[in-house]
């Protein structure tokens, strides 16, 4: 089981580190393919966008066929698939179309030590090992950064995204021979349940809102607008923009470790998620108020946006204290869903949402996208505030 949850943190780390690393990339892309910082927004949102979409066949997969077959297959045919085709791009389109391969790619991996620790280990510690696995997960979110800026200036971006490919195709190998599938669960009546009885879940409705937006500033400003935002107002280097997205990755990472033992600490998982979305939400709203506060001053704020932005563990862990143990592959899945489909849409959107503060001024065009994200987080809270808390 530890072999297993160990190859299964690497092939997430390898998804943190494909959601991430076009931030540090944005500006070699400009040069060397006239992509437009519109373009890579839209490719870093398909990624979240297909990554969604695949958690409903990834949910029924883990329930099926358990989680070794599924992810070794996925991140092998998928992930490395994708870090090939990004190497050999020659235009936008064929960006586009490696991100959405490396979504499907690494669609199944988190999902699946989700799906085993829900089913072999206690209820009550679920939150602390789902964020044990982001936190130790994130350093990809890392090898993201500077890292790669690095990589990127001395070997090639295409040099370095054919090793990482590399290595991709050798985690999924290891992923089919040593990860364990649990036992399977049978449903009360036998019947094997679908997305529906996930759905006639009425305590999760008010949690959904809230799910969708909560990952979404974090994830979008550090997979991509940290680096145009650099770039455009303080005229930031590859390597300037990687040290801000290292700073942010390790608050993120921090914020993982934090977050996941919280619910048992004080006996809330509600408080823990309000509070930290709402210190997240004032965060971006300083942002927007200061995008000109100073080079360190804004790269302070975007660590508090990733360090608060890390709820998600304890957010499932509240959704899935009120899914049955036979629905637990779709449950963990469809929550995910919920909540990367919500970065994938919001990337998306965030494009036209810069575009159109730029008649104004490149300061303006900024200001509008962070006050977007901190309204978008202040009105899940608002939702959310309604919600039933429940702990284990």
């Amino acid at each position: 089981m530890k072999v297993s949850l160990f190859f299964l943190v690497l092939g997430y780390l390898l998804s943190q580190f494909y959601r991430s690393f076009l931030a540090v990339l944005a500006g070699l892309l400009q040069t060397d393919l006239g992509v437009t910082p519109e373009d890579l927004a839209f490719a870093s949102g398909l990624w979240f966008l297909v990554f969604a979409l695949f958690q409903l066949p990834v949910g029924w997969a883990l329930d099926r066929f358990g989680p070794r077959r599924t992810t070794a297959l996925m991140l092998g045919l998928g992930g490395t698939g994708g870090a090939a085709l990004f190497a050999l791009a020659q235009n936008a389109l064929h960006i586009h179309l490696a991100m959405a391969l490396l979504g499907i790619g690494c669609a199944p991996v988190l999902m699946a030590s989700y799906y085993i620790f829900a089913r072999s280990f206690r209820p009550a510690i679920f939150a602390t090992l789902a964020g044990a696995v982001i936190g130790f997960g994130s350093l990809g979110n890392i090898l993201g950064a500077l890292p790669m800026a690095w990589a990127a200036e001395a070997f090639g971006w295409r040099s370095s995204l054919l090793a990482i490919g590399f290595i991709t195709a050798i985690v999924s190998v290891v992923l089919w021979f040593v990860v364990q599938d649990p036992p399977k669960a049978e449903a009360p009546d036998g019947a094997e349940g679908s997305l529906l009885d996930i759905l006639r879940i009425p305590a999760l409705w008010l949690m959904l809102p809230l799910l969708i937006v909560n990952y979404a500033p974090a994830a979008g400003l550090r997979g991509l607008w940290v680096g145009p935002f650099y770039a455009d107002l303080y005229g930031a280097t590859a390597t300037g923009i990687g040290q801000v997205t290292l700073l942010m990755a390790l608050a993120m990472i921090a914020g993982n470790f934090a977050y996941g033992p919280l619910d048992r600490l004080v006996g809330t998982r509600k408080g823990v998620i309000l509070t930290g979305n709402l210190l997240g939400a004032a965060a971006l709203i300083a942002l927007a108020a200061f995008p000109l506060s100073g080079f360190w001053q804004a790269a302070i704020l975007f660590a508090a946006i990733g360090f608060f932005g890390a709820s998600f563990p304890v957010l499932m862990a509240h959704g899935r204290s009120y899914v049955p143990p036979h629905l637990t592959g779709r449950g963990v899945t469809f929550l995910n869903l919920c909540s990367i489909g919500g970065v994938g849409l919001v990337q998306a959107i965030s494009g036209p949402v810069h575009r159109a503060g730029q008649a104004a001024s490149p300061e303006a065009a900024y200001q509008t996208l962070f006050l977007f994200f901190g309204l978008l987080l202040l009105i899940g809270c608002i939702i959310y505030a309604f919600a039933q808390d429940r702990t284990d």
